[in-house]
């Protein structure tokens, strides 16, 4: 009989010859042989290791090493509720088609559906979120090949996807290694994984279109170069959202929202909309995906493609182009989201500091070139998008997948060490508690190089800038939407062993974001019932200033 520790050994192995560099490990009893697995791997220097008590937080982490390094990485976790602590990092790696390895370790067949202790059906409480989910059991008799190409299945499929995939692994005890351990089935020869692979091709066409019909781009988070490279040669304005990979490129419209939303649409009303990526920021971008236009999309690589309002007429591969650019089509809009921008940095630089978007805007210009930076999912993003001068020469990232707030910091920490520099993140207050755990680095940690700036506004101010803040009650959107909490950031960074700086000038802040080493938090404190009326005050100088 094969046991639970030549298993483990076997997936380690085999998920390093795969490509695997990081990994991620939530403790726990049955996970016991993976842990040591990936110990040995950590200790021979095939891997690096990265341990969390929270399990939702070991989720975010790999989120945020798959965003900076490109690579699959594996978390494990141990049986039972640990699994659905995953579930919103895998929910997240799903819409955003990122690789994430699910290894949860779990009691043997023979344990399941009896009752046994900390036993429950793990590949349901994924279920359809992961691609691919198959068990792989420690109990049956010696099977290396037939682990071994599982194993290598499922970094295939996750990449191919990409998206997440799950290995439950049925380990039988002794889940420690005992005198009886036996050697680690091999492999291929030279480290060679038991699989190959590439992602399988798609049915998408290659779309050809007229350079001269008036045209725009929509670059939603992730769209990557291929939105820039395709309007540089068509010359077509691009409407890029900090996320697209694109932001601040010479074909990148400033100010895009509120030049949507000004009468100068009504001259330039594109008959051809191209969707690079997922937008889902500007409610004047998706008004303009809902329109009687020809309508492009060109999907990033994972299955699901922008098309809220079901008006697609064509889903491509790529875009192809013929005949010449629009004479003055591109420098027309350049020079609308020219004047928006001058109106919106106006109306900013009246305003007392620190306003959240101002903050933003200060967040942004301050950060040295090629630094990374995680976005909050709520309101800083939003803020980045009105009131920040986009820079092509940063590394924006966001969890727009779902775009929530679950392990913004974890995500962040894990952007810095895949990245192995000095990363930043922008965030709320409540963003950082909903994660506090993310600041727990243990002692014999990797630690990242991070700094996170909280706006502190006590509470939700996303909400404000919605239909609640206008619509409900003061008394009732305080309780139930804004939610102030009181926190005390500095007293909870110190019990945590986070540094703390509380920025109560543009110059302290500016100051607090030089490039610093190891874990620091820099609070920002703003007075959260300004946050509407300096967006409202914003969209309606740049459309004036448009005409």
């Amino acid at each position: 009989m094969t046991g639970s520790i030549e298993l483990a050994r076997t997936v380690v192995d085999e998920i390093v010859r795969c490509g695997v560099r990081d990994a991620v490990l939530s403790p726990g009893s049955r996970s016991g042989p993976m842990a040591v697995a990936l110990a040995e791997a950590d200790a021979a220097g095939l891997l690096r290791l990265h341990v969390r008590v929270d399990e939702r937080g070991a989720g975010f982490l790999a989120v945020g090493l798959i965003r900076s390094t490109g690579r699959p990485v594996p978390v494990v976790c141990t049986s039972g509720t640990a699994v659905a602590n995953l579930h919103p990092a895998v929910l997240e790696a799903r819409h955003a088609g990122l690789p994430l390895l699910v290894l949860t370790p779990d009691r043997p067949p023979e344990l399941q559906g009896v009752g046994a202790n900390q036993a429950t059906d793990h590949r349901a409480v994924l279920g359809a979120t992961v691609r691919w989910s198959t068990s792989l059991t420690s109990s049956l008799p010696p099977r290396g090949p037939y682990w071994r190409s599982t194993v290598a299945r499922a970094v295939v499929t996750a990449v191919a996807g990409p998206g997440p995939v799950h290995l439950n692994l049925e380990l039988s005890d002794p889940l420690v290694p005992t005198d009886d351990t036996q050697p680690t089935p091999p492999g291929r020869p030279d480290g060679v994984p038991w699989l190959t692979g590439a992602a399988p091709s798609r049915d998408r066409p290659v779309v050809r279109l007229d350079a001269a019909t008036p045209t725009v781009v929509i670059a939603g988070d992730g769209a990557g170069t291929a939105a820039d490279e395709v309007a540089s040669r068509a010359g077509w304005p691009v409407l890029a959202e900090p996320t697209s990979g694109v932001w601040g490129q010479p074909t990148a419209i400033p100010a895009a929202p509120a030049v949507l939303t000004s009468r100068f649409l009504v001259e330039h009303r594109p008959r051809r909309v191209v969707v690079y990526g997922r937008p889902t920021l500007a409610r004047s971008v998706l008004a303009l995906m809902a329109e009687d236009v020809e309508l492009v999309v060109v999907p990033s690589a994972h299955a699901e493609w922008p098309d809220p309002g079901h008006r697609a007429t064509t889903v491509a591969a790529s875009v192809h182009l013929r005949g010449e650019p629009r004479a003055g089509w591109l420098e027309g809009w350049r020079a609308a989201g020219a004047q928006a921008w001058l109106a919106i940095s106006d109306v900013l630089a009246a305003r007392p500091w620190p306003t959240e978007a101002l903050v933003a805007a200060d967040v942004v210009a301050a950060l040295p070139s090629g630094a990374p930076l995680l976005l909050g999912s709520s309101q800083p993003i939003r803020d980045v998008h009105l009131a920040a001068a986009p820079r092509a020469d940063l590394r924006v990232h966001a969890n727009r997948g779902l775009s929530g707030i679950d392990g913004t910091v974890s995500t962040a920490m894990g952007l810095a060490l895949g990245y192995d520099r000095p990363a930043y993140a922008l965030m709320g207050d409540l963003s950082l508690l909903h994660d506090l755990t993310g600041l727990l680095v243990g002692r014999r940690e990797p630690m990242p190089d991070l700094t996170i700036v909280v706006v502190n506004n006590d509470g939700g101010g996303i909400f404000a800038l919605l239909e609640p803040g206008e619509a409900v009650a003061p008394e009732v959107f305080e309780r139930v939407y804004a939610t102030p909490t009181g926190a005390r950031l500095d007293a909870l960074c110190d019990a945590l062993g986070a540094e703390h700086v509380l920025a109560s000038t543009r110059h302290a802040l500016a100051g607090a974001l030089r490039p610093a080493r190891g874990l620091r938090v820099v609070e920002v404190r703003t007075d959260r019932t300004t946050g509407r009326a300096v967006h409202a005050e914003a969209r309606a100088a740049a459309a004036a200033a448009i005409g």
